[in-house]
């Protein structure tokens, strides 16, 4: 993804244009972790902005896709930008010349990010997620490895720690997060409920995408809200191996409670209820979640 340029001003001018444009984005498209990254030293949000704003831009390829094939193509573009293969200028693309600059400037691995980008080939198709630990393997490799990501932006090159107190943060906001859209992608006709657990409380696919629910909805939620609470309880157990500086990265893992707790009032439906969080519960959780490191 790096190039050379003769203009070093018109260089740095572009490159606070990238800056700015993730983290408009990520304002917008992911306030958690917006709010999260305020918490972290200011010469450090830049990079985990572009970190986000790339996941958000590969969250996002289905709804810019006209069809799968058109968003494996998109996706392809991204593979291709991250291991230097693409056509074109990719700086010209704000969020690719934010990350490139982001990978470069703190020595982070490419592969974690093409990871990221294979798993959320699943986004572009209708299929369920076919078991339990499918899911957890697709927060893993997608929310777990921001997480990871992130903790190495902040640790300036030194041992962040807590690599499976990330995988834990990852599942388990991961999780939450995709209970919590469940109205929506249930709309879209996407199904992350893993087939399994579905099968087994009696629930079809197509008793999601219409809009039918029932008990067995209910039941299999209900799992997937102690699926969450088992990896939330494991993340704390190893908080401890996190190192001081890569706590900040770890935050939005505090709004996890709160999130699977409002699942929980009476007359929550999975299908139709939209959790919202006011902005000064959000805030106030993540500085206690920040206080709460010590």
């Amino acid at each position: 993804m790096s190039d050379v340029t003769s203009n070093p001003a018109s260089a740095r001018e572009g490159l606070a244009f990238a800056f700015q444009h993730c983290e408009s984005l990520v304002r917008e498209g992911d306030p958690d972790r917006y709010f999260a990254t305020l918490f972290a030293p200011a010469a450090f949000r830049p990079h985990l902005f572009a970190l986000y704003a790339f996941s958000l831009t590969i969250a996002r390829v289905r709804d810019a896709a006209s069809n799968p094939m058109a968003g494996e193509i998109r996706l392809q573009w991204w593979r291709d930008a991250l291991q230097g293969e693409a056509r074109g200028d990719v700086k010209a693309n704000p969020v690719a010349a934010a990350l490139d600059d982001a990978i470069v400037t703190r020595r982070l691995g490419r592969q974690p990010f093409v990871d990221l980008i294979d798993a959320r080939v699943f986004d572009l198709y209708d299929d369920p997620m076919p078991r339990v630990n499918d899911l957890e393997g697709y927060c893993g490799e997608t929310a777990s490895s921001l997480v990871r990501l992130g903790s190495l932006v902040l640790a300036e090159g030194g041992e962040p720690g807590g690599a499976a107190a990330a995988g834990h943060a990852g599942v388990a906001y991961g999780v939450a997060g995709l209970l919590r859209a469940l109205p929506w992608h249930a709309r879209q006709g996407q199904v992350y409920l893993p087939a399994d657990l579905l099968r087994e409380n009696g629930v079809t696919r197509e008793d999601i995408v219409t809009g039918r629910g029932g008990p067995g909805l209910d039941r299999t939620c209900a799992a997937l809200r102690a699926l969450a609470r088992r990896h939330l309880a494991a993340y704390e157990a190893a908080r401890n191996t996190i190192s001081p500086a890569a706590r900040p990265a770890y935050l939005p893992t505090a709004l996890v409670e709160t999130v699977l707790s409002a699942m929980e009032r009476p007359g929550y439906d999975p299908l139709n209820t939209l959790i919202e969080i006011p902005r000064w519960k959000r805030l106030w959780r993540l500085w206690r979640g920040a206080r709460s490191f010590g």
